[in-house]
């Protein structure tokens, strides 16, 4: 922070290697603030250990934060999101190239905490539409599973499946840098949230589909989460005709429809009949033998 007298004039903040909250006084603007509070948040976050920095800020500001190292991902009317350091969104996609198969692709983004029949449902029947399915898995630790788990769980779910790729997201869809009201659920602001989720979708759209030659989207409806509602409105409105968004029933079992939250519910209380009703027998068996 810094203070003329007593007044505030400028202040910044940083959660992990996100900056985040920098402001300037309007009257104090043409004294280079910015920069100075930028600078001092980058030299404590490299203390820290942080090497790979994000944030937003809008894009106005580019010329300024361009200046200082930062590089642009991606871009709206409204907001500009940027980083800085390695490794960083090039060498995210290098590594996508690594993994692109041949032929047309449909994306799934899944945080899959557990993965259930109801993800497992989704992955196949993208599989049956396209030739190349890649399912991506949140690689963000807020979860009750770690991401090593719903990797590995994801992976063994959709073992029978020959054209599907599972790739871990990084940094780059739905995370605490591109879409943190995720993992906020219910405690979000909608507004925010929308922000949020229609950068991470052009984001997606812009860069990472036409990489992987992505066709089409596939989702879940949600009727359980608001914030996952306004990420499927999101991405309904961005992707318009540039990118083929499907949204399928959510999976019932007996008249139930099948959601992570009821399963980990059931794992706590110990519910055998509902995880053996709503888990594939590879997520069972995973969540079975490693606890």
């Amino acid at each position: 922070m810094v203070y003329d007298d007593e007044q505030l004039i400028a202040t910044g903040s940083y959660d992990e290697n996100i900056i985040k909250c920098v402001a300037v006084c309007k009257d104090y603007q043409a004294e280079n603030l910015l920069t100075q509070v930028v600078t001092h948040l980058l030299e404590k976050m490299r203390e820290n250990e942080q090497l790979h920095v994000f944030l937003y800020t809008k894009p106005q500001s580019k010329a300024i934060f361009h200046s200082l190292g930062f590089k642009k991902i991606v871009a709206n009317e409204d907001v500009l999101f940027m980083e800085l350091g390695k490794p960083n969104f090039s060498d995210y996609l290098r590594f996508l190239l690594e993994k692109k198969k041949i032929g047309e692709g449909s994306g799934i983004v899944m945080n899959a905490n557990p993965f259930t029949k109801g993800h497992q449902y989704l992955v196949e029947t993208a599989a049956q539409h396209s030739q190349q399915v890649y399912v991506f898995v949140l690689s963000e630790d807020h979860s009750t599973f770690s991401t090593a788990d719903r990797l590995a769980m994801v992976r063994q779910g959709v073992a029978h499946l020959g054209n599907v790729t599972v790739i871990p997201t990084d940094q780059y869809m739905v995370s605490s840098a591109t879409f943190p009201a995720y993992f906020l659920k219910d405690k979000a602001e909608l507004d925010i949230a929308k922000v949020q989720a229609t950068l991470d979708a052009r984001l997606f759209m812009e860069r990472i589909a036409p990489l992987l030659e992505i066709r089409t989207r596939f989702v879940g409806d949600e009727p359980f989460s608001k914030v996952t509602e306004v990420y499927n409105q999101a991405m309904q409105e961005v992707f318009d005709d540039r990118l083929h968004l499907v949204i399928l029933p959510r999976l019932t079992i007996d008249g139930e429809a099948i959601s992570a939250t009821k399963v980990r519910q059931a794992i706590k209380e110990k519910n055998e009949d509902v995880l053996l009703k709503f888990l594939p027998k590879t997520t069972y068996d995973f969540i079975k033998y490693t606890n």
